[in-house]
C-alpha cells in the first residue's frame, strides 16, 4: 500500500470534505465553496486512478453544492 500513490490529492480532498461538512454543521455557507474544492480534487483523484464513477459522482456533487450556495444565498421567506 502506498499512502502517496496519488501525490496525496486523495488526503487533501478527504480533509476538504471532512472540512465542509463541520462547517455546513454550523450553518456556514463557506462549506459549500470548500466542499466544490474537494470534489475538484475528487476528480483529479479518480482521472489519476481510471475511475469515471468518481469524476462523474463528484461532477454532479458540484452541481449540487452550487444549487446550495444559491439557495442558502436568497432570503428566508416568513411563513404566515
Amino acid at each position: 500500500m502506498n499512502l502517496w500513490e496519488y501525490y496525496s490529492v486523495d488526503w487533501l480532498a478527504m480533509s476538504l470534505t471532512f472540512l465542509a461538512i463541520w462547517l455546513i454543521g454550523n450553518k456556514n455557507r463557506n462549506g459549500f465553496v470548500i466542499h466544490i474544492v474537494g470534489n475538484l480534487c475528487w476528480i483529479s483523484m479518480g482521472f489519476m486512478a481510471g475511475s469515471l464513477a468518481t469524476m462523474v459522482a463528484n461532477a454532479a456533487f458540484i452541481a449540487v453544492n452550487a444549487r446550495a450556495i444559491l439557495l442558502w444565498s436568497k432570503p428566508e421567506q416568513s411563513i404566515h
